[in-house]
């Protein structure tokens, strides 16, 4: 396969992810704005704060639901915006054509340029329907590549793009519940804390997985742990590394070969098999998301490296 295309092929992946990541990331800022108070902790600039881009944001001032709206939804000069991504997604896909089944291609085509149309009054009007309508874009996506694409070197460059994306958008959510505490510890434990923790959930749509797992008791250590290291549940991080590790190791196989991206994500999934019940608090949640953080962004710039650019 050329290095281009894997890279589109890639990215593609990433970008499909991370639209539907920052609709997640309003979700959780939405609900978090509707708890007493909420105005006065200035609840949109942890999510700002999370999505990486608080340096837009002037110190001081606080940041509102429209200017959010508009620099994570809207702006076509914000490279990880939702517009920015879909249009992104579609271009690496128009490269990657021929990888792609009809049913994908139709995905990331329909309705492309929606968002093309909408002022910041708008899209805050139908703030709700526009997230639902992205991350059914995202999951037709997904589950056209499900159903039709070969299980070939292109599927899994896809699917690694995929999981390393997601396991970035789970350590950005938990970090938003950070953020939001941190100026307030004394609420730790109430009940502002338990809708917040609760929160997390639903926008990772785990919340009916995690009472599987741990029925109705709603616990920060319990859904930091759920969240970080159950190997069932999809959108956990320690999933996502199972995933890329599989996806990776299959890669040295079509390739015959072997770089320090398999190193890297080795070392990912052992970190995460020593951490036990509890063990991320006792750490620091804000300490061990960041380390997590700066391993799969380390591990994205060894993919690279190894595939398509070096």
């Amino acid at each position: 396969m050329l290095s281009r295309t894997a890279e589109n092929l890639f990215w593609m992946a990433r970008y499909m992810e991370r639209a539907e990541a920052t609709a997640r990331l309003l979700t959780m800022g939405q609900r978090m704005t509707i708890l007493p108070g909420a105005h006065h902790r200035d609840e949109w600039r942890s999510v700002v704060r999370a999505a990486g881009c608080e340096e837009q944001f002037p110190t001081g001032t606080p940041v509102t639901e429209s200017d959010v709206v508009s620099y994570l939804m809207l702006d076509p000069d914000n490279p990880s915006s939702i517009r920015s991504c879909l249009l992104k997604a579609r271009a690496n896909a128009k490269s990657a054509r021929t990888m792609l089944t009809q049913d994908m291609w139709e995905s990331l085509n329909e309705g492309w340029r929606k968002l093309d149309s909408y002022d910041v009054a708008e899209a805050r009007q139908q703030l709700p329907a526009l997230i639902d309508w992205v991350k059914t874009r995202v999951m037709t996506f997904r589950g056209a590549t499900d159903a039709g694409q070969l299980r070939n070197e292109g599927h899994d460059f896809l699917r690694a793009g995929g999981a390393l994306e997601r396991a970035q958008m789970t350590l950005r959510l938990l970090d938003v519940k950070y953020y939001v505490l941190l100026p307030e510890t004394e609420v730790i434990g109430g009940n502002r804390d338990h809708y917040q923790w609760t929160s997390v959930l639903y926008a990772l749509s785990g919340a009916r997985a995690y009472h599987h797992v741990y029925g109705g008791t709603y616990t920060p250590w319990q859904i930091t742990d759920f969240l970080m290291l159950n190997r069932l549940f999809p959108r956990s991080v320690a999933f996502c590394a199972d995933q890329l590790a599989y996806r990776l190791n299959r890669l040295a196989g079509w390739h015959d070969s072997r770089g320090p991206c398999h190193d890297t994500v080795q070392e990912m999934v052992a970190d995460l098999e020593e951490l036990d019940s509890g063990e991320i608090f006792r750490r620091g949640l804000h300490e061990t998301v960041q380390m997590s953080l700066k391993m799969t962004n380390r591990l994205g710039f060894e993919i690279a490296q190894t595939y398509y650019f070096g």
